[in-house]
């Protein structure tokens, strides 16, 4: 495997080579739609401020300073660092969207990156349709964050333990993550109107709007308004159905997860607790093969499971639930994910190790999209490029600069070279 060239990859299933984007983006949302599209085989070139913009020195980072997240986010892209405040520079960057044809990002859409100015450069070279992917916050044009609309939409008000009143964040930033994958849908899906003949495209995302629909689309909108409930914290229970964490005699936690017949079944055939849940719902009088007779019983059917679990190791739970097809996972820090499951390995087809520059060697995701079914290795797996790897390259090849006009540019400051 070479991992010494521009971009270090392994063999690619490349459906969306041929297509380019330019890609002018931060945070978490923007980066993760353009690292999608290139794993799927597009050219994205993304530029930077010279010296790295607001996330560029982001934590995690390493003993060196170099941000972890930052390499994370945009893997298999292009860089090119040039100073976006020099009117020459947005000029160039200016022809390189036009010509691409695509543009993703979620800096303001005003200046040099109004659309309407951009639609009409790209008439005004002679260039086909454009189209502009525009992350934003709010649908109104207002600021938001990942962790400002998740506070909002009600999900931490029901995280946590009943007996304790504080909200609980989730550390996952899932709305930033949805809207990325959003973004590249939408870029291909207005990508495909263009070819049909439908012409260029404006698209807008709102953040906000990505955790609104699905607060909506699950449930919890209808809800509070024809139920006028406002649901329970739970814990690690699962609302409306059965399942929950237990502890094992060697200190470890698993989460146990019987929503189906055949789990439910499993679950007591291994735990051998058949007879006193039937003995349960007797008393109960309720049919405990309901999912929702269940939810509403998980105290005392925990109560009826936490003693075989409390016997026993990890390990040995583990061969019981596994040889009964029980549906379960160990609790793990990260250190442990890495040093125990295989599926966070080169055994997975999902990951190669690659020599990131600046970081070194480690595991690499490419996309969890696999052509061909689950065991096809061509996933797109690549490392991130330095800042301004390629920057010489674009100027050069896309936008025809000669060697002269590149030094001028380094000269005064207005790019830099990786």
């Amino acid at each position: 495997m070479d991992t010494e060239g521009p971009i270090a990859t392994v063999s690619l299933a490349r459906p969306l080579e041929g297509l380019r984007v330019i890609e002018g983006t931060a945070f978490v949302a923007a980066p993760s739609g353009g690292m999608t599209l290139a794993q799927l085989g597009a050219d994205v070139i993304r530029f930077d401020q010279v010296g790295g913009g607001i996330d560029y020195h982001r934590w995690p980072l390493t003993a060196d300073g170099v941000s972890l997240y930052w390499n994370g986010l945009n893997k298999g892209k292009r860089s090119l660092a040039a100073d976006l405040r020099d009117p020459e520079v947005t000029e160039l960057l200016t022809g390189l969207i036009v010509t691409a044809g695509n543009f993703l990002t979620n800096f303001p859409a005003r200046g040099w990156l109004d659309p309407e100015r951009l639609r009409a450069r790209s008439a005004e070279l002679g260039y086909g349709d454009l189209v502009m992917v525009v992350v934003t916050g709010s649908h109104d044009g207002t600021t938001a964050l990942d962790y400002t609309v998740n506070c909002a939409v009600g999900y931490p008000s029901i995280t946590g333990y009943p007996d304790d009143p504080r909200p609980v964040n989730n550390v996952v930033p899932a709305w930033d993550l949805v809207c990325g994958q959003m973004a590249a849908t939408g870029l291909l899906a207005a990508d495909r109107r263009r070819l049909l003949g439908g012409g260029g495209s404006l698209v807008t995302i709102a953040l906000a709007d990505v955790a609104l629909a699905a607060v909506g689309a699950l449930g919890n909108l209808a809800e509070a308004q024809i139920n006028g409930t406002e649901r329970d914290r739970v814990g690690n229970a699962i609302y409306g159905a059965f399942g929950r964490d237990f502890e094992t005699s060697d200190g470890r936690r698993v989460m146990v997860v019987a929503i189906t017949g055949k789990q439910w079944v499993c679950l007591q055939a291994a735990t051998g607790t058949t007879g006193d849940v039937a003995a349960l719902a007797h008393e109960l009088g309720v049919d405990l093969g309901d999912e929702g007779e269940r939810y509403l019983a998980t105290d005392r059917l925990c109560a009826l499971f936490e003693p075989w679990f409390a016997a026993r190791t990890l390990d040995q739970v583990a061969v019981a639930l596994d040889e009964h097809e029980v549906c379960w996972g160990p609790y793990r820090t990260v250190p442990q994910l890495v040093a125990e499951d295989a599926r966070a390995s080169t055994a997975n087809p999902l990951f190669a190790e690659l020599d990131q520059p600046g970081v070194g060697r480690h595991l690499v995701p490419g996309s969890p999209l696999a052509f061909g079914g689950a065991d096809a290795v061509d996933r797109g797996v690549m490392t991130a490029p330095r800042l301004g790897q390629h920057t010489e390259e674009i100027l050069t090849a896309e936008l025809g600069l000669t060697q002269a006009e590149v030094g001028a540019l380094v000269d005064r400051g207005a790019v830099a070279l990786g």
